[in-house]
């Protein structure tokens, strides 16, 4: 892991920061949604499976069809409409009602985006960013359910620019989505430093368009990348800016 020996050691003026789980917490606030349709939807007696075994498929199918979405390969509704389908069949429950799955999905996208977790030390840093740098998110995130989760958060007050992909017609980690965000601030990509957890979406993505990156890798996990920094815990980016 590498962590700058002194600060500003390039003079960046921009910061661009990833969404999920870089400072929204989607793993936690996503739990939080699946348990509450298990209890509303009474999966243990419909569906026949655990609230576990529940979270567990829907994080082994969702990033299966985001890494897809990421790559071009489905859309934006494929993803939604596909999603819980695919869940209950995995789990033994494709005899559930199509309309009652269809409920099941529109609610985890009503539902989840409202939730306030974030990662630890999130407000902590962007507050003693804010000062100092402007701040922006490059999400691949669906637009409308991003601005909700930076409000229901209390994370919007801290960013100057929200680039979607929606937005840019363009996805991480290709670089469209970054050229889009550099002309929207009037900036250069020397001013600039991408941070997220997405080591191809988001560290890929920026090298991709030549802009400096933070790897937020809070699991430690191995890899062979060059990457300009890389963290830990989002407290650490203290040491580096």
């Amino acid at each position: 892991m590498e962590i700058a020996p002194y600060k500003n050691l390039r003079p960046y003026r921009h910061i661009f920061f990833d969404l999920d789980h870089t400072l929204w917490d989607y793993e936690v606030n996503s739990r939080e949604v699946l348990l509450e349709l298990y209890t509303h939807y009474d999966l243990k007696i419909l569906g026949g499976f655990t609230d576990k075994m529940f979270v567990r498929a829907f994080k082994d199918i969702n990033d299966q069809l985001w890494d897809q979405y990421n790559h071009g390969k489905i859309d934006s509704n494929s993803l939604r409409d596909k999603r819980f389908m695919l869940i209950l069949a995995s789990l033994g429950a494709s005899h559930l009602d199509r309309k009652l799955v269809k409920e099941m999905g529109n609610n985890y996208l009503a539902w989840c985006p409202g939730k306030k977790n974030v990662i630890p030390h999130a407000h902590e840093i962007l507050r003693y960013l804010q000062g100092h740098y402007q701040l922006h998110i490059v999400t691949n995130g669906f637009e409308d359910m991003q601005y909700t989760k930076l409000n229901s958060s209390n994370l919007y007050r801290y960013f100057d620019c929200i680039i979607t992909s929606e937005k840019a017609g363009s996805k991480k980690p290709h670089p469209g989505i970054f050229e889009f965000g550099l002309e929207q601030i009037g900036a250069t990509t020397t001013e600039c430093v991408m941070i997220g957890d997405n080591l191809e979406a988001d560290i890929k993505g920026a090298q991709n368009a030549n802009i400096d990156q933070i790897y937020f890798n809070p699991l430690q996990k191995t890899h062979q990348e060059e990457i300009t920094y890389e963290i830990s815990c989002l407290s650490q980016i203290k040491e580096i800016l």
